[in-house]
């Protein structure tokens, strides 16, 4: 870590962070932690944090949650986070598989997020893609009826892989089925990320898919 991320986890992990493998059992109070009651919008892999500090700085009556494995991307959030005066962040660092099996509450989240995944591009490592229909019927479990399913990524496969994994889960509808392909209109409210930025430079086109609990 760089000597600011550092500085951002002395000073602020202690209020805003938690270790998934270091909770105690059973689920997460959400509003005792932020000291609120608030719908729970979760993002999955917030990486250096340049979207996910945007995100929640624009949607102050969200409790936004960011789960990522990456030490110094959490450090680096909260930085980001700190420059933008955000107050509706708290940051889990772990594995959101176990975060939503264990310590989330079935049918208690707004929303999950899960922005431009690690997209495993060989073929043999497919299998190591995150959204598989197991995943998907774990998420779709956690949501709120109406909760919504929002992914992006800029792998062609890999998107028509997200687009069948979660049509095939019955408690999952596509709220945008109707439109060409079946994928969502880019959002302008999602911020471009480096990735986004890369995939338009090298020929890839990214894709939105936003999926509802039925």
């Amino acid at each position: 870590m760089t000597v600011g991320q550092q500085r951002a986890w002395d000073e602020h992990w202690p209020k805003l962070g938690r270790t998934v493998g270091d909770l105690p059992d059973g689920k997460l109070d959400f509003a005792a932690w932020f000291g609120r009651e608030a719908p729970v919008m979760l993002e999955i892999g917030s990486g250096m944090g340049e979207t996910t500090s945007q995100l929640a700085a624009a949607a102050p009556e969200l409790n936004y949650v960011a789960a990522e494995v990456y030490e110094p991307g959490l450090g680096q959030l909260m930085l980001r986070a700190e420059k933008l005066g955000v107050e509706n962040l708290r940051l889990l660092h772990g594995d959101a598989v176990v975060l939503l099996t264990e310590h989330v509450e079935p049918a208690s989240l707004h929303g999950v997020r899960l922005f431009f995944p690690d997209p495993w591009p060989k073929k043999k490592h497919h299998k190591r893609r995150i959204v598989q229909p197991s995943f998907a019927a774990l998420v779709a479990s956690r949501l709120a009826p109406g909760g919504t399913f929002h992914m992006a990524t800029d792998w062609e496969n890999y998107a028509e892989q997200m687009l069948e994994v979660c049509t095939g889960e019955p408690t999952l509808r596509n709220r945008h089925a109707d439109e060409p392909g079946g994928w969502a209109p880019r959002p302008e409210w999602r911020p471009v990320t480096k990735f986004e930025q890369r995939a338009d430079v090298e020929g890839r086109v990214s894709h939105d898919l936003v999926f509802e609990r039925v």
